[in-house]
């Protein structure tokens, strides 16, 4: 494939399928112009009202994931609720404080230090307990009057405790009460000790925050988060974040977030900590706590404008009190634009949800249609999308000088019935990070790209501190990839798959054009409106079908890749091979386990037609469509288009088959 060796060049644009003269126009003037509305997978418009929509509002759910770490009913004892408590603990008054634990604790938190209190009262006799006091007490004194322990650190025994469980429960109410403490077993003996790591992470943090970050990382709620205040330094919060990562990495992960006014030239940022998934995967869960624990899901419809979905849903997840990765998502839409698009968010009720349409009209977002379901969203699960577009300031073609309008009908009405390639995705040159992005393309200096990427850009960010952290090795690649929730890391594999097969399409096209020929792959069913269609129904063009030309161009199909399709015997099959070559893949079987990654690829056909188009010709400076034969200045037309596109379709290039022209 010598003569090919340019392809990158050649064929990384569009082909034109139809023939007619095209005009040139402005397309997002702005964001109102371009109005995208996601189409469900029953065929519906997302911004139209469902008959699903909630009639009362759930209550928030009072016991989920809030049970603490120990089953206080499984007790052989008898609770007294109401159990005096030895004077001497008032040295811990930081009990009482508030935490920076999710909004829901608060509301059995009083309930829970009774219980906490009655368990030492229960286990350990009256001595032992007021000398446990008297010992905590001790401790933050020196700590409080910066007074240095000498010598060992001090210990306190509980003394020996037979039971297995008895012990278990006896370690978790010592930290919850006294969370600057440690306990330690030693043949079935618990030792109490100064927890040196809260020392430390109050020179970082108020002892506040710090009492409550150690009750919460005890406790282990599932499902449970914890936020620290806000915080507009930036090397303070790094600290914040190198301390946390190093001591407990292993059990959580921390992640910042600007809060509500991020756009502020020296926002507040808030650090949030989440336990690691795999910290609860293999704990037994009774039928009573897996019933209790059942994932609430919300659905609703997101309506943005101009706004990036990303931003929009690092917004919404501050202000729900959740992470990005909770909301799932069918499609990315356009940022220039009005979008309407279903969304799921895990983790809030309707009611919560509802609860902050106010708040986030001013970022030009509003949530309707929500309701509760039974399951997340899955990416390409819609039927497609439909436009409403206007085109300003249309004119002709450079030396063309044919009636305008002519022109314009002419090009409608070829693409309504010729079939038109719309996959590929056009560039996005609306990008305010590309002087961020091309400093680290230039230097590879994680550190300093950070100071010049805006704290909005919560995914770049994310990726930028892990390789700032983690250093630019392997290992580090790595852990910035994991710095992305499942979903995005997933978009960014299909990303690149896509722009692979926009390539080929090209290539495709300009070797073979409408011709099928032998070696191209064609789909067997005449009607197919799903890429998720098996390998039986795709098929490989003999030489005697190329000749006697049994199928049409609208069959042939060309592979997304992945490790469970297969690739044209032509041509553009040797393409496929080279260009995965100069990418370094040439031996991927995208399945990396090391990533997670596991991509079983699919087949998209090359050509596809826009549905339901319709249009209305009408002056710039005046929307309403004038009445047949009126005067018309073709100087001042412009044009509003609406029509359908199926999943994965783009509107800019069924927009450039049209016009002829390149935005």
């Amino acid at each position: 494939m010598e003569e090919d060796t340019d392809f990158r060049i050649r064929f990384s644009s569009l082909c034109f399928i139809t023939d007619h003269v095209g005009f040139h126009g402005t397309i997002k003037s702005s964001p109102s112009d371009f109005v995208v509305t996601e189409i469900d997978e029953q065929g519906q418009l997302v911004n139209k009202a469902t008959n699903e929509l909630i009639g009362k509002v759930l209550p928030e759910p009072n016991n989920f994931a809030k049970k603490t770490k120990v089953d206080f009913q499984s007790l052989s004892f008898k609770e007294e609720s109401n159990q005096e408590v030895s004077t001497v603990t008032g040295c811990s008054d930081n009990q009482n404080h508030q935490s920076g634990s999710e909004k829901e604790d608060n509301d059995g938190t009083s309930k829970g230090k009774e219980e906490q209190v009655d368990v030492l009262g229960n286990l350990l006799d009256e001595k032992t307990n007021e000398l446990l006091n008297h010992f905590a007490c001790d401790i933050k004194e020196k700590w409080n009057s910066k007074t240095e322990l000498i010598g060992s650190s001090p210990e306190f025994s509980l003394g020996r405790i037979l039971d297995k469980n008895q012990r278990a429960i006896l370690h978790s109410a010592v930290r919850q009460k006294f969370p600057f403490l440690i306990t330690v077993g030693k043949n079935s003996e618990i030792v109490v000790k100064p927890n040196l790591e809260y020392k430390e992470l109050c020179h970082l943090v108020s002892e506040e925050e710090a009492f409550d970050f150690f009750k919460y990382l005890d406790a282990k709620k599932e499902n449970s988060k914890f936020t620290f205040k806000p915080d507009t330094n930036k090397d303070h919060r790094k600290a914040v974040h190198h301390f946390v990562n190093k001591k407990f990495g292993n059990l959580v992960e921390t992640k910042s977030f600007p809060e509500l006014n991020y756009d502020a030239g020296n926002p507040n940022v808030v650090i949030t900590v989440r336990f690691r998934e795999k910290t609860h995967k293999h704990r037994k869960r009774s039928l009573f706590e897996c019933r209790d624990q059942k994932v609430i899901y919300t659905a609703f419809t997101l309506r943005k404008e101009n706004l990036e979905m990303f931003e929009a849903l690092g917004f919404l997840a501050i202000k729900l009190g959740v992470i990005p990765s909770d909301f799932s998502y069918a499609g990315l839409k356009d940022k220039k634009a009005i979008t309407y698009q279903a969304m799921v968010v895990r983790k809030v009720t309707p009611e919560r949800l509802k609860n902050i349409e106010k708040e986030i009209e001013k970022k030009r977002m509003n949530v309707f249609n929500i309701r509760s379901v039974d399951d997340s969203l899955r990416l390409g699960q819609l039927k497609g999308n439909h436009f409403d577009i206007i085109i300003r300031n249309l004119r002709n073609q450079i030396n063309d000088s044919a009636n305008l309008r002519e022109r314009i009908l002419e090009a409608i009405e070829n693409v309504k019935v010729e079939a038109v390639k719309l996959f590929l995705t056009p560039e996005d040159l609306d990008d305010p990070v590309n002087k961020a992005k091309k400093y680290f393309l230039q230097t590879e200096d994680a550190k300093g790209t950070l100071s010049m990427m805006p704290e909005f850009k919560v995914r770049e960010r994310a990726l930028l501190e892990s390789l700032h952290r983690f250093g630019m090795t392997e290992e580090g690649c790595i852990q910035a990839w994991f710095s992305f929730p499942h979903s995005m890391r997933i978009f960014y594999v299909h990303a690149y798959s896509s722009k692979i097969w926009n390539e080929a399409v090209s290539y495709r096209l300009a070797t073979y054009g409408s011709r099928v020929v032998e070696g191209d792959l064609v789909c067997l069913d005449e009607d197919v409106d799903d890429e998720h269609f098996p390998n039986s129904r795709v098929h490989l063009v003999t030489e005697e079908e190329e000749s006697a030309n049994t199928y049409a161009i609208h069959r042939v199909v060309l592979p997304v890749l992945g490790y469970n399709i297969q690739y044209p015997r032509n041509k553009v099959g040797q393409w496929y091979q080279e260009v995965l070559s100069k990418d370094g893949l040439q031996t991927c079987r995208f399945k990396v386990p090391t990533l997670k990654l596991n991509v079983p690829g699919c087949y998209r056909q090359i050509l596809k037609h826009p549905h339901n188009v319709s249009y209305q010709l009408m002056e710039e400076h005046d929307i309403d469509v004038k009445t047949e034969g009126s005067h018309i200045d073709e100087a001042t037309l412009s044009l509003l288009i609406s029509f359908d596109l199926d999943a994965s379709c783009y509107a800019t290039v069924c927009l450039r088959e049209i016009m002829k022209h390149d935005f």
